[in-house]
């Protein structure tokens, strides 16, 4: 088992204690080991932070843009290793592993080339003689907090952004996967990142909660996960002027129908539900058919299903990984005994896959519930594994219904071969991303990302939308007149 330092202010540090990774693949041996930091560590980080925000805002946006250039080519030279680390500390394939690494430069890229464009706007001004702009700047320390499913994406597509427009950070990886989230720091580090801009904190988050959440030096937190914790860190800002992103919970849905090409959308939709074992925040949990192909649907989804192949992310042959933890496992197999209690019948899986080695991973069989209503709490709570709920419904305008009857609104996608139906379920879906005749997962870097009602908050991640939260506008009005 190897021992893996964190970087705080500029040097790879460790601590008295430490915390053991494991692989859901096989949890009965440690895969590494980090730094479990203290409280006092906490607030060192951002006495760094804040020494290197100072230097950072200051420093010029070309070498900003090359700092994350040249972090991006360190990411893609290092792909294998970083991917096996992905899969190690998460589970996920190793296609899906060397498709996160590789969207994590993308997104150092992207935020290399915005750090060179204009960031102002000049405005006309009543007054004679006055020349008026506007001026992006940015906000100083952010706090980044990011979930164990997507552990190299999420930290990419939160700190490329705030580091391109001048901001420091200090970055709190999940604790069962934080291998990943050390590999772009050390990126960004031998990249030439200046000392304290980036500081990783692994350790407990429950010891370590008050001294990132209270920090007086905050001026932002952006968080992905829970609705629960999300809330928490929001109602404990509520008189704090300080800045939240959440990206938050989803409970999506696909629709198919009646006119839909039925093979194409059980594949879509098969891909966006079981693909990273149902862990994604955009991943399709609710499908909504229109009544005519109701049966013939579920026939074709069933036949993609059986395709699967369940096993260890490092496997070739893999096309569904195990869950991230046992605890997680235990989770969704009480949510599928939950559905079937109220009333679901199992269609395929349902059970924790124990044959063989699986007997010592985290594994849940591909899970189709039919008989679902909308009292179901399967249908209205998230599960986050894979697990499908299916639901006819007699035409359109009662499909959108049942879209829209949810508390969550990130994602949708609707099948059909016409126009007006496409442009329709555009409209009405109350959604921050809508997709027609393809999967709800699979954003690329530069389109905005992030969803409505209690699916997050009113900043968006991802392209230039982003910029929004780790900006403040400044006017400046210049009068050259006698």
């Amino acid at each position: 088992m190897r021992t893996v330092e964190t970087l705080v202010g500029g040097e790879w540090v460790t601590s008295g204690e430490w915390i053991d990774v494991h692989d859901p693949a096989d949890v009965r041996t440690p895969v590494a080991r980090i730094p479990a930091l203290t409280p006092k560590d906490v607030t060192g980080a951002y006495d760094h932070a804040e020494r290197g925000f100072a230097v950072w805002k200051r420093t010029s946006p070309f070498e900003r843009a090359r700092v994350l250039t040249e972090a991006a080519r360190l990411i893609r030279e290092r792909l294998d290793a970083i991917a096996a680390d992905v899969t190690a500390e998460n589970g996920k394939t190793t296609a899906e592993a060397r498709g996160e690494a590789g969207k994590a430069a993308d997104f150092l890229d992207y935020y290399a080339g915005l750090a060179r464009q204009g960031y102002g706007t000049l405005l006309h001004d009543a007054r004679p003689d006055t020349r008026t702009h506007t001026q992006r700047e940015p906000i100083g320390v952010i706090l980044v907090i990011s979930p164990w499913n997507d552990p190299l994406i999420t930290p990419a597509r939160k700190l490329a952004p705030l580091l391109a427009a001048g901001n420091a950070a200090v970055f709190k990886p999940a604790t069962e996967t934080p291998l990943s989230g050390l590999h772009f720091a050390r990126a960004l580090h031998d990249a030439g990142l200046p000392a304290g801009v980036l500081n990783v904190v692994t350790g407990r988050t429950a010891e370590l909660e008050q001294a990132l959440l209270d920090d007086p030096r905050i001026v932002g937190i952006t968080f992905t996960g829970s609705n629960d914790v999300g809330n928490r860190i929001r109602r404990r800002l509520a008189d704090r002027n300080v800045r939240f992103q959440g990206e938050l919970g989803g409970k999506n849905a696909s629709v198919v129908l009646k006119d839909a090409d039925l093979s194409a959308a059980a594949k879509a939709v098969v891909a966006a539900s079981f693909g990273q074992a149902g862990q994604r925040c955009t991943a399709t949990s609710r499908v909504i058919v229109e009544q005519p192909v109701y049966e013939e649907f579920t026939a074709h989804l069933l036949a993609e299903v059986e395709a699967l192949r369940i096993g260890p992310g490092s496997d070739p042959a893999t096309t569904l990984c195990p869950l991230s933890s046992p605890r997680h496992q235990d989770s969704v197999l009480d949510a599928v005994v939950r559905a079937v209690e109220q009333g679901a019948t199992v269609l395929a899986g349902g059970a924790a896959d124990t044959d063989g080695e699986r007997a010592h991973g985290c594994y849940v069989r591909p899970t189709v519930l039919a008989d679902v209503t909308p009292d179901t709490s399967v249908w209205r709570e998230e599960v986050f594994g894979p697990v499908l709920a299916l639901r006819a419904v007699d035409d359109f305008a009662q499909a959108v219904d049942a879209v829209n009857d949810s508390g969550f609104g990130l994602a949708a996608a609707v099948f059909t071969r016409d126009l007006e139906s496409a442009y329709r379920f555009a409209d009405e879906a109350e959604c921050g991303q809508v997709a027609v005749n393809t999967t709800t997962t699979g954003w690329d870097v530069h389109l905005p990302f992030g969803g409505f009602r209690d699916s997050g908050t009113a900043y968006k991640e991802q392209g230039d939308e982003v910029l929004r939260f780790s900006t403040r506008v400044k006017t400046v009005a210049v009068h050259f007149g006698a």
